[in-house]
């Protein structure tokens, strides 16, 4: 303790600061005139940076464009966040336009929101900033800028620093993932079908909205082989690194053959509502040249269904190689220069790998009509029967037009199976027959009524013979013998196809 004595006075302290200012501002100066000022500048900010507070908190500004091009994680991020709307958040922006099944949610400028992931706490915030931009003016004598008012938006995510690496290699690949995800289920499905006007200069898609409510569930199809194309469908699209790996074409080719009427339509829109793929119908008839083949390949998107349907009648490809002057549609077969070869290199050649996760769809009525190239492994992979109705295809078509549901059975059940599984006919036939009523018992009543008339009309070409001379050879004879004449042809072609299925273990 100082003495009375020993206390400095009031005028000792003040020649002390007085001195010790005098001594900084000589330093000072000295400082300045010897000094350079960028290395004053660079020790300053050195010296601000040593005493200043460490901050913990690391901020990523995720913009809307990356120059003339969308920022991807920031359209990745609006639809996001749209999800972890929480009542805290007081300012949001609603929309939703024509085709869109759902409202669409977005913050608002200045809002916050809090997401946790990992037990991580990452804190959003979506931010509007108003700008000034000098744009020239357009009135070249005026050499004076015009200030432009613009606007730019951008996310700030914020967190602590030391999960930087969990937040780039995983948090936030799991927004894009899900943002992708929500963009497939909200995607409205396109049928693109071939311009015709093409051939006056160019080749051109057209497209309408896809609307055919066909699904998985409402097919009417046995379980077991609906179960093995959606698991084939589900390995295919998950598979991108193993055909990369492998290196082949990220494509499949699908081969739907059977009777008319057994809804081989309804598969292929059933298959692109379960995989949110356009389809792209594709008429062979109206292709020219190889080369169109090429650039309608290269003008289809990824993640398509590309359809061929009637691929048997549609144009005869092998005779495509013979050249003769005889007419094709109007053209000179010199003129025409579509050949198989062009066909299956657009199907599996080097043509084929000009995009990814692509399927390709044939369709025919008479797979035995169809050159043997067209359907080896590779091009096209699964050969699936659409065959005729089934008794369980049947209870899935009851369901689907009376209400019937599969759990419940009709008493009218027991005597249709045992009619059905006798009895050639296509799920289309069923459905337009069930349609005539909306009561269960009535609809059920008429397609027995259906079902033992046809197996009568069975029996009577089982029982006709053909070289019976004594019957009369009246109109309606000769029709009936006709007519069984062809469906025996049927018969035996549909249990051919069903031998040559059973001896390959790859089809359906």
């Amino acid at each position: 303790m100082f003495s009375q004595r020993e206390m400095p006075s009031a005028s000792s302290m003040f020649s002390a600061y007085a001195s010790m200012a005098a001594s900084m501002m000589l330093l000072r100066s000295m400082a300045n005139e010897l000094i350079p000022q960028p290395i004053r500048g660079y020790i300053l900010n050195a010296f601000h940076y040593l005493v200043k507070p460490r901050s913990q908190s690391l901020t990523l500004v995720i913009e809307e464009s990356n120059g003339i091009a969308r920022n991807h994680v920031y359209d990745a991020a609006e639809a996001y966040l749209s999800t972890r709307v929480s009542p805290d958040n007081e300012r949001l922006k609603i929309c939703k336009s024509p085709k869109e099944k759902k409202l669409t949610i977005r913050l608002e400028k200045g809002e916050k929101l809090l997401d946790l992931y990992d037990g991580v706490s990452l804190r959003w915030r979506f931010i509007c900033a108003e700008s000034d931009k000098n744009a020239p003016s357009e009135n070249t004598s005026i050499s004076s800028n015009v200030s432009v008012r613009s606007e730019k938006r951008y996310f700030e995510l914020s967190f602590h620093k030391k999960h930087k690496q969990m937040v780039l290699e995983s948090y936030l690949p799991f927004v894009l993932d899900k943002a992708k995800e929500m963009k497939d289920d909200e995607r409205v499905l396109k049928m693109h079908t071939l311009n015709t006007s093409y051939c006056y200069g160019g080749v051109k898609w057209d497209s309408i909205n896809l609307e055919h409510p066909s699904t998985f569930e409402t097919l009417a199809m046995d379980s077991e082989q609906k179960e093995a194309i959606m698991e084939d469908l589900n390995r295919f699209v998950k598979r991108r690194e193993f055909y990369k790996r492998v290196g082949r074409a990220w494509k499949r080719g699908y081969l739907l053959y059977g009777p008319p009427g057994t809804g081989k339509s309804s598969l292929i829109a059933a298959m692109a509502n379960y995989l949110k793929f356009d389809i792209y119908d594709l008429q062979l008839a109206n292709i020219v040249r190889d080369s169109d083949l090429r650039k309608l390949l290269l003008a289809t998107a990824n993640r398509s269904i590309l359809v061929i349907e009637d691929i048997d009648c549609s144009v005869d490809l092998p005779e495509r190689r013979h050249v003769d002057h005889h007419h094709h549609h109007g053209r000179k077969q010199t003129d025409v220069q579509l050949t198989l070869s062009g066909l299956l290199n657009f199907i599996d050649g080097l043509w084929s790998s000009c995009g990814d996760e692509r399927i390709i769809i044939f369709t025919t009525n008479h797979k035995e009509r169809l050159d043997p190239a067209l359907l080896r492994p590779g091009r096209m992979d699964m050969h699936i029967h659409m065959s005729y109705c089934s008794f369980q295809a049947f209870k899935i078509l009851a369901s689907n037009y009376l209400d019937i549901s599969s759990d419940h059975h009709h008493h009218l059940f027991p005597e249709i199976e045992g009619l059905i599984e006798d009895t050639q006919i296509t799920p289309a036939h069923v459905a337009e027959e069930l349609m005539k009523s909306e009561d269960a018992d009535v609809a059920l009543q008429g397609f027995v009524k259906l079902l033992k008339r046809k197996k009568m009309e069975g029996d009577v070409c089982e029982n006709d013979d053909p070289d019976n001379k004594a019957e009369p050879a009246t109109k309606q004879s000769k029709k009936r013998k006709v007519a069984c004449k062809q469906k025996k042809t049927v018969a035996a072609a549909g249990t051919q196809r069903r031998t040559r299925r059973l001896s390959r273990g790859s089809s359906l």
